[in-house]
C-alpha cells in the first residue's frame, strides 16, 4: 500500500433542497467553517469537493468520485461538517466504514463530532449515520402520513390545475376567479361536440390562458384538464379518487357530456387527410355499407364503399348532398312562434311542478345517505383486511360518482325547481336554432345537428339522402323532434287547434 501522509484531507460538503435539509449550514458557510477547523488542527487539504444533491439514496456523482480517489490513494482523510453530510442511505455509509477497515482511509474528521479509526469510533460512526437514515426515513413517512390525513379531509395535497391557485396562508386550493371561467366555458364548448381539442387550445391561448412556462396548451394537456375530476369536486391521489372540499368549476352533469365526447372521438385521425364533413353520416340504403367521400376535380363527391360487393348506387355532390340535409333540418325546426308559446306555459308549468321537486330532492337525499353509509362499510371490510385493495378502490371510485352525480342534480332541482325544466328549455332553444343552422355554411355543424336528430337513420339512395322511416318516426327514439316534424305537417292540413299542447301543459304527467 502506498505510504500517504496523515494529513492528506479532502474536504467535501453538501447541501440538498430537500426538506431535512432546510435547517443545515449553508455550503459557503460549511467550506468557511471547515476551512478553519483544518487551519487550526493542521489538516492538509489537498482538495475540494462540493455537492448539492440529497444524500437519501446512493449514486452522488461527487460523492462517487472522491471515495474512488481515496482507493487510488490521492487522499487517506475526509474533513466534513457531520457525517450525515457525508451519507444518509447504508450503503454510502457502509462504504466508508468499509475504507476505514482496508487502510485506505486513515481517518474523519468533523468539527460537531468525535471520531476515531478504532472500533469504538467506527461504532459511534455507524450510529451516526443510522440516526442519519432514520431521521430521513421517519421524516419521509411523518410527510406521507400529514399528506395522507390531508387527503381525507378533502383537501388537495398538489399543486393547484389550471383554474386554481394554492394558497399559502391557509395551505388549501382556492379558485383562480379570472381563469375559472375560461376553463368553464372550454367544458361547455367541448361538450357541445362542435370543437376538436385544438379549438379549445386556440380559445384558451386567444384568453390569455398558457401553460406556466407561457407556452400554448397541448392538445394532450387538454384532454387531460377535460378529463380531471378535479374540476367538478373529487380529485385523484395515489390511483385514488377522493371527495374535495374546494369549489367545482363545472357541474357533474357538463363533466360527464364532456366524457362522452372525449370517448367518442378517441380515435385518432389520420395526418395529412382532408376531412369531409358528411363521411360517417348516412348508409347506403342498397347494401348497408357506409358512405365515404372523395374528391374529384376539385368536387367533393359522397358514395358508397361498395367494399367487396356489388351496388348500382351512384355518386352524389357534396353541394347537393348540404342541400337536401337543410331540408330535412328545415322539416325539425321550430317556428318562432311555436317557441313563444311554448316557452310561455313553461313559465306557468315551474309553478305546478315545483311539489314534485321536493319529493325528488327527499329521495336524493335518502339515497345519498344509504351510499355514504356503503362507503363506510367499504372502508371498514377494508380495514378489516376482508376487501382487497384494488377491489376497495373500484367500488369507492363508483360510489363517489354515484354520489356526486346526486348531490349534484339534487342541488340542480332544488335551484331550478325541477329537472325536466332544463332539458325543455335547452331543446326548444336547439329546435328554434335549427333554421340558421341548415341555412348556414358551416357543413360540421349540420353534421352535429344532423347526428343528433337522425342517429343512423339516414340512408343514401338515388342520390337523395332520407330517413329508413318517413317522417321522423324513427328518429332515434327521440319522440320530441319527431313530434315536432308531425306537427310541421300537420299543421299544412288541420287548425291549430290540432296541435296544441294539452291544457295540463307539457310537464310530464
Amino acid at each position: 500500500m502506498q505510504n500517504i501522509s496523515p494529513q492528506k484531507f479532502f474536504l467535501y460538503a453538501r447541501k440538498s433542497t430537500d426538506v431535512e435539509d432546510k435547517q443545515v449550514r449553508s455550503i459557503e458557510d460549511q467550506i468557511t467553517e471547515l476551512r478553519a477547523y483544518a487551519k487550526t488542527e493542521g489538516l492538509n487539504i489537498v482538495e475540494e469537493f462540493i455537492e448539492k444533491q440529497s444524500a437519501k439514496i446512493p449514486g452522488r456523482p461527487i460523492f462517487s468520485e472522491m471515495t474512488k480517489r481515496i482507493e487510488q490513494g490521492d487522499a487517506n482523510g475526509i474533513l466534513a461538517w457531520h457525517p450525515d453530510r457525508l451519507a444518509r442511505n447504508s450503503v454510502d455509509g457502509g462504504l466508508l466504514i468499509f475504507l476505514l477497515d482496508s487502510g485506505k482511509l486513515a481517518g474523519l474528521k468533523f468539527p460537531t463530532f468525535w471520531c476515531e479509526n478504532t472500533s469504538q469510533g467506527k461504532f459511534m460512526l455507524n450510529i451516526a449515520f443510522g440516526q442519519s437514515k432514520y431521521y430521513v426515513d421517519s421524516l419521509a413517512e411523518n410527510t406521507k402520513r400529514g399528506l395522507r390525513q390531508k387527503v381525507r379531509r378533502g383537501e388537495y395535497p398538489s399543486l393547484a390545475p389550471i383554474g386554481y391557485l394554492n394558497d399559502s396562508r391557509t395551505k388549501t386550493v382556492v379558485v383562480n376567479k379570472k381563469c375559472a371561467s375560461l376553463i368553464r366555458k372550454a367544458f361547455e364548448l367541448y361538450a357541445q361536440n362542435n370543437s376538436r381539442l385544438e379549438d379549445i387550445s386556440n380559445f384558451l391561448a386567444q384568453s390569455g390562458v398558457y401553460s406556466k412556462n407561457g407556452k400554448r396548451l397541448h392538445r394532450d394537456r387538454i384532454s387531460f384538464i377535460l378529463s380531471n375530476p378535479f374540476y367538478y369536486g373529487h380529485f385523484r391521489y395515489a390511483d385514488e379518487i377522493h371527495e374535495g372540499k374546494h369549489q367545482p368549476v363545472v357541474s357533474k352533469k357538463i363533466f360527464d357530456k364532456v366524457q362522452e365526447v372525449l370517448k367518442q372521438r378517441g380515435k385518432p385521425k389520420t395526418k395529412g387527410k382532408v376531412e369531409k364533413p358528411f363521411v360517417g353520416l348516412l348508409h347506403c340504403d342498397e347494401c348497408g355499407r357506409m358512405i365515404t367521400a372523395e374528391i374529384q376535380k376539385g368536387h367533393t363527391y359522397y358514395r358508397c364503399t361498395k367494399k367487396n360487393i356489388v351496388c348500382s348506387q351512384p355518386y352524389v355532390r357534396e353541394e347537393e348532398l348540404d342541400r337536401q340535409l337543410s331540408s330535412l333540418l328545415q322539416k325539425f325546426s321550430l317556428r318562432p312562434n311555436w317557441a313563444a308559446g311554448l316557452r310561455e306555459m313553461l313559465e306557468k308549468d315551474k309553478v305546478d311542478a315545483a311539489q314534485f321537486s321536493t319529493t325528488f330532492v327527499q329521495e336524493s337525499r335518502e339515497k345519498i345517505l344509504a351510499i355514504i353509509m356503503k362507503l363506510q362499510r367499504l372502508l371498514d371490510g377494508y380495514l378489516e383486511q376482508d376487501i382487497e385493495r384494488e377491489t376497495y378502490r373500484f367500488e369507492k371510485s363508483k360510489l363517489l360518482s354515484e354520489k356526486k352525480s346526486l348531490e349534484d342534480q339534487s342541488t340542480r332541482l332544488e335551484q331550478k325547481l325541477t329537472g325536466w325544466l332544463e332539458p325543455m328549455t335547452e331543446w326548444i332553444k336547439e329546435a328554434e336554432s335549427l333554421p340558421k343552422i341548415a341555412q348556414g355554411s358551416n357543413l360540421f355543424e349540420k353534421k352535429v345537428a344532423a347526428e343528433k336528430l337522425f342517429g343512423s337513420s339516414l340512408v343514401l339512395v338515388n342520390r337523395e339522402a332520407r330517413l329508413r322511416a318517413p317522417s321522423g318516426e324513427d328518429s332515434s327514439g327521440q319522440n320530441q323532434w319527431a313530434a315536432l316534424c308531425a306537427a310541421h305537417e300537420l299543421a299544412l292540413k288541420k287548425p291549430s287547434s290540432f296541435i296544441l299542447v294539452r291544457r295540463g301543459g307539457f310537464e310530464p304527467p
